[in-house]
């Protein structure tokens, strides 16, 4: 008979094994478990539906046939819409492929352009995604902390200081997930100079792009004389709400899009195709729905801002873009997990620990702001009731 060993025993790779479950699911999952009137805060979701002219054009594509697989990067009229709305010089045909949300497309640009045992540079805190698809590609992580005395706005100097030779990419999100930073134009030429100069890619991720307090930044790409370095991704997910669409893209130079092509085959095929019909309609449809959603993202923003100050004990930068709000919550006892759990458990609001966005998050918790206003003021009411309980002597 055949000896088999038990279940506990079973074969798994070291790399997935080293891949620790995100915290921001934890919390997530500790919050379902949990019975009351819960104030979720945790996730990078907007609370809004996905605009109706979106949801009619992908009915009707799956009513009118457009249900079968479509080419690998994604239909065509996606793949034009893409490159219209993100630069009309881009080639449709070669420079594009349509992914499945912003995490498919950080997939393929990290296993495309990194060797195993070469470094992934990753200004943190940062979101997570970056750090354990390093992991997975047998890439090695490299986390370069911006200053927290400065409420984490982007530091160009270590970074540069961080690339050399074994570094494959570097990972840039502007504005930031979770601190809302936007990273300067000049800090990110030096940044694309020192990559170039060592043959490394930027992977700038532009998913929160659109959802910007200021003035938009520039692209990555558009900031070089020659963008061979440079890949881009982008999503639907935050700016048209429709996260679980899961429709996002990725640009770059023709030779390495292609090769990514060819990763992408090999595990989703291709994006759902009414999906697709529904992001034609996103990108190219009216923007009023979008306007709303931003205007109100703004007034949250401003609100939590305010809210925040006036609490004691606690500081966060204000957020240039994107929905969350990066709090100091050093005061307190226990560390950022502790924080979150108590934070969970005993007044009922859900939040992500700060070490889930690489060491450098440690000593803070990131509020989002994607909800309702009234949610929003029962929240903060609740947190700053705990910092007031923890504190007393």
């Amino acid at each position: 008979m055949v000896q088999r060993d038990p279940p506990t025993a079973a074969r798994i790779s070291e790399r997935v094994r080293g891949i620790k479950p995100q915290r921001i699911r934890v919390m997530f999952d500790l919050a379902a478990q949990q019975d009351g009137d819960l104030v979720h805060l945790e996730l990078g979701e907007p609370d809004f539906d996905t605009p109706e002219h979106i949801v009619d054009a992908a009915a009707h594509a799956a009513r009118t046939g457009h249900t079968k697989y479509t080419a690998n990067a994604g239909i065509r009229p996606l793949r034009e819409a893409i490159t219209e709305t993100v630069d009309p010089s881009l080639d449709p045909d070669r420079e594009v492929i349509v992914t499945s949300g912003g995490v498919e497309a950080l997939h393929l640009a990290i296993h495309t352009v990194a060797n195993p045992g070469e470094e992934i540079v990753i200004p943190t805190p940062a979101w997570p995604n970056p750090i354990s698809q390093a992991r997975l590609a047998g890439a090695n992580p490299v986390e370069v902390a911006m200053p927290a005395s400065d409420g984490f706005a982007p530091d160009p100097d270590p970074i540069v200081d961080a690339i050399g030779p074994d570094t494959a990419a570097v990972v840039v999100t502007s504005p930031s997930n979770p601190t809302g930073q936007l990273f300067p134009e000049p800090a990110l030429e030096a940044v694309l100079d020192a990559a170039v100069a060592n043959r490394a890619y930027v992977i700038a991720d532009e998913v929160y792009r659109q959802l910007t307090y200021v003035d938009p930044p520039q692209r990555a790409a558009a900031l070089v004389d020659n963008p061979s370095w440079v890949v881009s991704l982008n999503s639907c997910s935050k700016t048209y709400a429709m996260t679980g669409w899961r429709v996002g893209w990725l640009t770059g130079p023709a030779d390495v899009v292609g090769e990514m092509t060819k990763i992408h085959e090999s595990t989703t095929s291709c994006v759902n195709t009414p999906a697709q019909h529904g992001a034609i309609a996103a990108l190219t449809g009216p923007t009023e729905p979008v306007d709303e959603m931003k205007d109100a993202f703004h007034a949250r923003r401003d609100f939590v801002v305010d809210r925040l100050q006036s609490v004691p004990h606690v500081e966060a930068a204000v957020p240039e873009g994107a929905f969350y709000a990066f709090v100091d919550v050093s005061a307190l006892p226990g560390t950022s997990m502790d924080i979150a759990k108590q934070l969970l458990r005993e007044y009922e609001v859900v939040t992500a620990p700060g070490d889930a966005f690489g060491a450098a998050g440690e000593d803070h918790v990131r509020l989002s702001f994607a909800n309702e206003r009234e949610r929003l003021a029962l929240g903060l009411d609740r947190f700053e009731r705990m910092i007031q309980d923890s504190l007393v002597t």
